[in-house]
């Protein structure tokens, strides 16, 4: 309820189960039940949300005048479907503790959701019904008080390998410069020599560029760094070295710093709480932003491992290979942790696409019209849109200029 209303759409509300004093309110009000007292706006409730644990559910997706929609309701409901529990499945991301297959790097796979089955993965469907409703509670109620938010865009730059060849150490860059000789990679071994020489010539440094974009566009940027040992999966720079360190400093003069958490630390609380420590201990600032490698999420054990950690925010709500709505929202919101019966005080923020997923489209143009649409659904209901860019991506050579895309995305949809 806190979300529909007070964080999607500015309404202040207060709960009551006693009769008498519902009866005896004289503004707005919404009975949530079996059947409706009077002639108030009622919405009839589906059993999920007074069921405890898990239960396999049956769901059929209809649709609501041109909108996906699921738990249907009876015909003296004021709306056709049981918003409430519907938004709570998206939201606590119900489908996920139910078994499924995970993938190499123990992920839910996009596949597999609802969202995804029924082709609304790229709505954020939950605050499209939530718009929805108070359309109808205004024909309703007039004079009901509203303080809609506004559209915010954040960019994230994912910031896993700060260089490639570069500050790398000397026997990591030799190994480095064999294994390109061994397999002929000619254009690396020449790449690499002329780095050894001039370090800001490195195909990742891409660091002046987005720092200008940002003053440029005035944008509201977030850097997420790895801080993290070596490791099979985790390959950055040493968290040793200065250069690394004062790369570190002199973003967090321009933008939020966060943790990039490592691959090593997904189960790991200690080490977690290790990265957020030294991480803040480079920028002199508190470290509460996370994002985990890969986005790798296990609902919930992965966000009571960063509340243990005391991390307060998390950017790891998406698919790294499907643009869209993870948990069908633009807005942030608190988890419900379903086997714990509680909500745990950990803010999730959903992006809507990282640039791994348009990979492969096939122009500049087909990028910019998909990422379009995500951006109109989200202004339409005065949401947030999140994208993640890692400097990797924006530094390699490929059939699409990631600089120039970076640009026209932030350009035309910062505002």
């Amino acid at each position: 309820m806190r979300q529909v209303f007070t964080r999607i759409l500015g309404i202040k509300v207060s709960y009551t189960t006693k009769v008498e004093d519902f009866i005896k309110h004289s503004g707005a009000k919404i009975t949530y039940t079996k059947q409706p007292l009077q002639n108030e706006f009622f919405v009839r409730s589906n059993d999920l949300l007074f069921e405890q644990g898990i239960n396999d559910i049956q769901i059929n997706v209809s649709d609501w005048e041109g909108v996906p929609c699921f738990f249907s309701t009876g015909e003296n409901s004021a709306l056709p479907f049981d918003i409430f529990s519907a938004s709570f499945y998206l939201l606590s991301r119900y489908e996920e503790y139910l078994p499924h297959v995970k993938d190499m790097h123990g992920r839910f796979s996009p596949k597999d959701s609802l969202a995804y089955q029924n082709n609304f993965l790229t709505l954020p469907v939950v605050d499209i019904w939530a718009n929805k409703l108070l359309d109808r509670l205004l024909e309703r109620f007039p004079d009901m008080e509203v303080k809609k938010p506004t559209y915010k865009y954040t960019s994230i730059i994912d910031v896993t390998t700060s260089h490639c060849y570069a500050h790398r150490g000397f026997t990591r860059s030799l190994a480095g410069f064999l294994l390109d000789l061994a397999n002929f990679r000619l254009k690396r071994l020449y790449e690499r020599v002329v780095v050894w020489f001039n370090p800001k010539k490195d195909p990742y440094d891409n660091f002046d560029f987005l720092i200008q974009k940002r003053k440029e566009y005035d944008l509201n940027c977030k850097f997420f760094f790895q801080f993290a040992s070596y490791s099979t999966y985790d390959k950055n720079v040493s968290p040793n070295n200065n250069n690394f360190r004062f790369l570190i400093k002199s973003i967090a003069d321009y933008c939020k710093v966060s943790l990039a958490a490592s691959y090593s630390s997904f189960n790991d609380v200690e080490l977690l709480r290790k990265e957020k420590k030294d991480l803040s201990n480079v920028i002199n600032r508190q470290v509460d932003y996370v994002r985990m490698r890969y986005n790798r999420v296990d609902v919930p054990q992965t966000y009571r491992n960063l509340v243990d950690a005391e991390f307060t925010d998390d950017f790891t709500m998406g698919y790294t290979h499907e643009i869209g709505f993870r948990a069908g929202t633009s807005f942030p919101f608190y988890l419900y942790d379903i086997n714990m019966e509680l909500q745990q005080p950990i803010r999730v923020h959903s992006f809507a696409f990282q640039d791994y997923a348009l990979q492969d489209e096939a122009s500049l143009h087909s990028i910019l019209e998909k990422v379009k649409a995500l951006y109109q659904e989200v202004k339409k209901v005065n949401g947030a849109l999140i994208t993640v860019f890692s400097n990797e991506i924006l530094g390699d050579e490929h059939h699409i200029d990631w600089k120039e895309t970076y640009e026209e995305i932030i350009k035309n949809y910062h505002v």
